[in-house]
Order: structure tokens, then sequence, then C-alpha cells
């Protein structure tokens, strides 16, 4: 038998290896996590079984997910959102659960016409229903991310059911276990449950806000990264614990630490800190979830799962495109949610998981709807990729409103000529517009923020709802006839899509791109772009200027000094210096500055700057300083001597090899 720490090397190896494989196929990394976890369990090579110890580990990863989830239920956000989350979720996880009811019951009135019996009671239907209700969020969020989709009005409503949907997991999560008791048990566990939640939950969530703001004060304020994250650890758990010993849930405990912490200024050091354990432990979940499928088991059953994975699908593809209708939504809009929509859920194991532990569930049961899950959730990338074709075939008038959608940005833009068309209208893009008025400059605006188009129509500003990742989009805004593009939001996936597309089709317009810093500052220009302006790089400069002015250099001369820097195409600020908190895999491949200092002896010295040849080696001399201190402009002709200090640019290859050159000739 293996022991503990070779069934955790096991479980690591295998993680690491279906990832990989994922990454490359550009899969969502949680269907490597379920094919190794199929691939290594007692069904297959049985190389792990599914040990006590693992599982334990597995279900932090659900207490994390649970945890992170709380962070984002803020009382603003959910008040922004309630008509979708509170009105369409609501609805969408109350009707699926009493159709599994109802389906429950007339399958068993069939079934008893027959002089059989069907086996299961309301309360597996409820526990089976809530199940299914629930939809992956992990998928669909990476999906829509990757598609730009995220404020389009079909990804606004998705977002509001997938929000109910892990709200409602919080009571779900009490209401399961308890249906496994007999009438009155469960009539007397659901009341203590919740006499105890109440109890719990107004405790921690009228005074736990204050405590946890001052607590998280007291340990920011000894500057310490590790003390920190010990005490996220700390708290995390700690609840976790609390709920657990109350009766209620390991996963209920770490909802309320998110929310605790989503009222404070910490909200978002703490996500950046705690994804790693949130993301690592989620993946063993999953990989225990792969474990149970019996690959046999679904070989002999497979009509049983063809129907279980079907059925739902179709089931929930068409039960929220006719709420999404009945709320409001177009047509197209309405499809596009149902899809996006259609598939089980991580949430989903967590409940099948508790409906096994309370016998509501058959074990033969249990493999085949697990299977159908995994399966609905394999195809949902596919469904995806394929919504437009499947929208247009379901809904002709979808394409008649995609029309009238570009046909309101080409009426607006038809009359522009020698115009700036502005991707994105948040704070930057409205401020470029305001300057291109006042200079009596024509611009065209896109962006996918409803309420921010009407108010800024209404307002008069030139500003029309459309996606300018979309070709349809930006020859409507009057591409062809347009003197620049702007990309005014930071998102480099987006940027690149409508640099391909410019470079395509206009490619005489110059396109002009804002980024957070420059890692990306090579990739952008490689696909086209005509300058690259790092916010990272103007802030530097602008404090740069500020802080000559303020130690009695002239004006005149801060103004070419840093108009100087940006003619050298942020030449001096595109490296860094390197340090110890810099070895990541990303910053690693990334340029840098390097000084070296040149030997009193040295095989360099009477050589100018251009016989060095570093320029082949893609590095650049950014500054020269003398021995004395005296600072020179690095050009070609300059003479080294002994002393002087370079300043060179570039990748950390390239740096090692200008500096062997220029230290041992």
């Amino acid at each position: 038998m293996a022991s503990s720490l070779e069934l955790a090397l096991l479980y690591l190896v295998a993680a690491v290896l279906g990832v990989a494989a994922c990454r490359s196929l550009r899969l969502p990394p949680m269907f490597g996590y379920l094919a190794v976890g199929v691939a290594i369990g007692p069904h297959a090579l049985a190389l792990a079984g599914d040990s006590v110890g693992m599982q334990y580990l597995a279900e932090f990863g659900v207490v994390f997910l649970m945890f992170v989830i709380g962070l984002e239920f803020n009382l603003p956000k959910l008040r922004s959102m309630r008509a979708l989350v509170f009105g369409l979720g609501l609805s969408q996880v109350g009707l699926t659960v009493l159709a599994a009811i109802a389906g429950n019951a007339t399958l068993a009135w069939v079934l008893s016409m027959f002089g059989r019996s069907w086996g299961l009671g309301w309360q597996s239907a409820i526990a089976l229903g809530a199940a299914l209700a629930m939809s992956s969020t992990a998928i669909v969020v990476k999906l829509m991310a990757d598609r730009l989709e995220l404020e389009t009005e079909h990804g606004r409503r998705v977002m509001g059911v997938l929000l109910f949907q892990d709200l409602a997991v919080v009571p779900l999560l009490v209401l399961i276990p308890a249906l496994g008791e007999s009438a009155e048990g469960m009539t007397r566990a659901l009341l203590i449950a919740a006499l105890k939640a109440t109890v719990l939950l107004t405790l921690l969530l009228v005074g736990g806000q204050r405590v946890m703001r001052w607590w998280l004060t007291l340990v920011a304020r000894r500057r310490s990264e590790e003390l920190f994250v010990l005490n996220l650890l700390l708290v995390t758990l700690g609840l976790a614990w609390l709920t657990e010993h109350a009766g209620l849930s390991l996963a209920l405990g770490a909802f309320i630490a998110g929310m605790l912490i989503a009222e404070t200024e910490y909200k978002h050091q703490v996500e950046t800190d705690i994804r790693p354990f949130h993301d690592v432990l989620l993946g063993l979940f999953f990989v225990t979830i792969g474990m149970k499928l019996d690959l046999r088991a679904i070989w002999d059953q497979w009509m049983l799962v063809a129907l279980l994975t079907t059925v739902p699908v179709l089931f929930k593809f068409g039960l929220v495109t006719a709420l999404a209708r009945g709320f409001g939504a177009t047509t197209g809009v309405a499809l596009r949610t149902g899809l996006y929509l259609a598939q089980a859920g991580e949430f989903g194991f967590v409940l099948l998981q508790l409906a096994g532990q309370g016998k509501l569930l058959p074990p033969q049961l249990q493999g085949p709807v697990l299977a159908s899950m995994v399966l609905s959730m394999l195809a949902t990338p596919l469904i995806v990729l394929y919504s437009n074709r499947i929208v247009m075939r379901l809904a002709a008038s979808d394409w008649l409103l995609q029309s009238l959608a570009v046909t309101s940005i080409a009426k607006r833009a038809i009359s522009a000529e020698a115009h700036v068309i502005i991707c994105g209208y948040g704070r930057s893009g409205q401020n470029l517009a305001r300057m291109l008025e006042a200079e009596h400059i024509a611009y065209m605006a896109l962006d996918l923020d409803p309420d921010r188009v009407r108010q800024a129509a209404a307002a008069g500003q030139n500003v029309a709802f459309g996606d300018a990742s979309r070709l349809k989009s930006l020859m409507a805004a009057g591409l062809a006839r347009a003197t620049a593009v702007v990309v005014s939001y930071h998102d480099t996936p987006a940027a690149l899509k409508i640099l391909r597309l410019v470079r395509a089709h206009a490619p005489a317009v110059p396109v002009i791109v804002r980024t957070i810093d420059d890692s990306d500052l090579e990739r952008l220009r490689a696909a086209g772009a005509t300058e690259v302006v790092p916010e990272a790089i103007e802030g530097s400069l602008m404090m740069a200027s500020h802080v000559l002015a303020l130690v009695g250099v002239p004006v005149r001369r801060v103004i070419r000094i840093v108009q100087d820097q940006r003619d050298a195409r942020y030449g001096l600020l595109r490296g860094y210096f390197h340090g110890a908190d810099d070895d990541t895999v990303e910053e690693m491949h990334q340029a840098r500055l390097q000084s070296i200092t040149l030997a009193e002896r040295g095989a360099r010295h009477g050589q100018t700057l251009g016989q060095q040849a570093l320029d082949p080696l893609e590095v650049q001399v950014v500054s020269l300083r003398r021995a004395g201190g005296a600072a020179l402009r690095p050009g070609r002709d300059v003479v080294l001597q002994a002393g002087d200090t370079l300043v060179l640019s570039g990748r950390p290859e390239a740096l090692a090899l200008a500096e062997k050159r220029l230290l041992e000739g």
C-alpha cells in the first residue's frame, strides 16, 4: 500500500501533466484534473486509492472556492445586479429543483402503472435537482473573459445567474444532509440548523466586519507578507472549523470569512494572496472527482449516461432561455444565456457527494449522473464556440438586431471623416474624447457598457454600443476613413485582436494602445501597434518632472528632458534592474537593466562604443557614466575609458554575453 507521501506525489505529478496538456490544447485546467483523476483512479490504472487523507485535503479546495466567492458578494454589487441575481438566478435554480421533483413523481407514477418501483423519493429528487441546477462558474467565466463577453448583454445575465447559484450553495449545503433524516428528524435538523445559522451569521456579520478590519489592519502594520498570508489561512480555516462544530459546514464558514473581508480595504490583496491555495486545492478536488468515474460502468450503461447528459442540458437551455426572455432579453441574448448555462457545475459535484453520503442516491445511479455532469462540462467550450451559429439558426431576428446595432454605429459615423476611433469609453477614453473635442477633431467611441453608452449619448457625446474587437463594428465606425485607432483599455488579448483586424483591413491607419506596464510592449509592437503607452512609464515621467521642478531645475529644461525620454521611445524605462523577487517564469524572459563597470586594465579601453558589436546581441546602452561622475549621451563614437559604468538594456541571456564581451575582451 502506498504511503501518504507517495500518494501526494502521484497526485501532484498527475496534476502537473494534466494541466500542462490542457494548456497546450488551450482547454480549461479543470479538464486536465478530471482526466488524470480518471486515469490514476481505482477504475482505470488503479495507481491511487481514494484515500481519506487526500479527500480531506481536496475538501479544502471547496473551502477556498467558497472563500473566494464570499469575497465577490459585497452588498453594492448585489444591489446593482439584484434583478438578474434574485430574479433570473432564483427562478432558474428554483424551477430546476421543482422540475426534478415533478419529473421524479411522473416517472414513479408511470413505472407503477407497469407494476415496477422507481425507488427515489422526493428528497432524492431535491438533491439531484439542486446538483443539476448548478452551472460551471470556472469554465463559463474563463470562456467569456477570453471572448471579451463579460460586459455584453448576455454576459451580464450569465454572471447574474452564476452569482445566485454560488449563493444558493450555502443553504443547500445545510439542506441536503438534513434530507437523509426521517420526516420528523429532518424538520428538527433544519430548524436547529436554521437557528444556529441565524445566531452565528448575526454574531459574525453584525460585529465581525469591524473586528475583521481591526485585525487585518493590525497584521498589515507589521509589514510582513508571510504573517499576512498566515492570518488569511487562520481566519478562513478558523471560521470553517467554527461553523462545522456548530453543526453546519466548512464551506459556510469560509464563505462568511470571504464576505467579512470583502467590505474591507484589503479585499484585492487578499484575492491575490489566497489564489494559489484556492487553485491548487480545488485542482486536487477535481482529481478526486475524476477518480470516482467508473468507465466500465459507464460503458455498460451508456444509454442512461447519454440520457442523463442530453435531457438536463436541453432542459436547462430551454428554461434559462425562456426565463431570460421573460426578464426582458431579446431572443438572441436569451438564447446565448441559455447556451452558456446549460452545463453542470463544480458545486454540482459537491452537492452530489453530499447526497451520496446521505444515501439519497443509490450507488448504481451516482456513477452515471457523475459521468453525465462531466460530459456536459467537457462539451461547454464547443457549445460556446459555436453559439453564434446556433443562435443564428434558431433566431433569424438576432441577425437583424446585430445589423441594427451595426447600423446605429454607422449612422453616427457616416459623416465622420479623418476621425479617431476610440475603443473603450472609460475614464481614459472620455478624457481623450474631451481633448479631441477641444481641438475640433472628430471621434467615434465604441463601448460595451450599455448604461455608460446611454448616459454619454444622452449628453451629446459621439459614442455607440459596439464591440471594437469585431470587424463589423470597426468598419461601421468608419475604419477605412479614420486617421487613428486608440485602444483605451488595458486588455492585451483584445488589443491584439483589434490590431490584427486593423492591419488586415486598414493597414495605413495608425493604432495607439494603452497598457499598464511595458511587459507586453514588444508583442504589441510586433502585432502592428504604432505606439504603446504604458501607464507605469508615463507615471514615472510625470513624477520625475515634478521632482526636477521642485529641486530647482528650470521648467523649460524639465519639459525638454521629459520630451527627450519620450522621443527615445521609452528606451530608458523599458527595462528594470534585477532584484531577488524577480525570478518568476515570466520575469526571466523580459528585458531588464544591468550596470557594468569597466576594469582599470581592460581590452576595451580606447575603443568606441560602436566597436563593441552589441546590436547583434539585441543589447542597448541606455546610459554611460565616467569614473568621475560625468554622464554622457551613449553615442556610437564615444570612446570607452577605465572605470566607465554602462547601463545596458536587454534580455538576461543577451546581457550575460554582453558582460562577458565587455569585461573579458
